[in-house]
């Protein structure tokens, strides 16, 4: 009999030891399961740049008005001629100046009311546009306009018709810079965060760029224009 229960006895504690170790290793298990979670800052950083203008796209409406086609045709084709002459004389090159084909209206055809009050019949348009590079000559030149105008020729349109635009191309030469100041700028942020919460900046979580924008810097001064970009930044905060 004691030999039975002295083998009994040695049969339960092992079968403890055996629960307590698998107990042990379920308890440590969810343990390592339980995740801290991760505190975390976001913010955003913004690099803008003033930058100029390196192409411009000039458009000129001439204008004409005739009660015969033959001379509305002439006088057109004079008027181009000087407003060619003219850009070419402020020095811009044959390839930087398109002219259009010519638009013809015969407003009597056209119905406009009572034809016999019409003055003229036929209505011609035509557009001359400089393509150029050379952004300051555009300027200047635009402001001597007034030339051609005493010399007896009409520009049409409306002021949004034959209003130069000027455009910056070189973005990709800036990119790399500013991308780098807007993440400057966005660590400054995070680092000011985490000394004002007692923390310090871990690394970073996840990062995007934001679009690049170029606009006008104001509407007197379109040959100017300002670049902005604006990267957000997660950055994981440490004890």
């Amino acid at each position: 009999m004691k030999n039975s229960s002295a083998g009994g006895a040695v049969i339960l504690g092992a079968f403890l030891c055996a629960g307590l170790t698998i107990l042990g290793y379920l308890v440590a298990g969810g343990l390592a399961g339980i995740r801290v979670p991760v505190r975390t800052v976001t913010v955003k950083g913004l690099a803008e740049r003033e930058v100029r203008a390196n192409r411009a796209i000039w458009p000129m409406t001439i204008v004409r008005t005739d009660n015969k086609l033959d001379s509305l045709y002439r006088n057109l084709e004079k008027d181009l001629d000087r407003v060619t002459s003219f850009l070419k004389a402020s020095g811009f090159g044959d390839e930087e100046i398109t002219v259009s084909a010519p638009t013809i209206v015969d407003k009597q055809a056209q119905g406009y009311g009572d034809t016999s009050k019409l003055k003229y019949r036929y209505f011609a348009r035509s557009s001359v546009t400089v393509f150029s590079n050379k952004v300051d000559v555009v300027r200047r030149t635009m402001k001597k306009l007034m030339v051609l105008g005493k010399a007896g020729i009409v520009f049409g349109g409306d002021r949004y018709e034959n209003r130069a635009e000027f455009v910056f191309t070189d973005l990709n030469a800036i990119k790399p810079e500013m991308i780098q100041e807007a993440i400057a700028n966005a660590g400054k942020v995070a680092e000011k965060f985490a000394r004002h919460t007692g923390s310090r900046l871990g690394r970073i979580k996840r990062a995007s760029q934001g679009l690049f924008t170029i606009t006008d810097r104001d509407c007197n001064t379109a040959w100017i224009k300002k670049v902005r970009v604006v990267t957000t930044i997660v950055y994981e905060l440490v004890d």
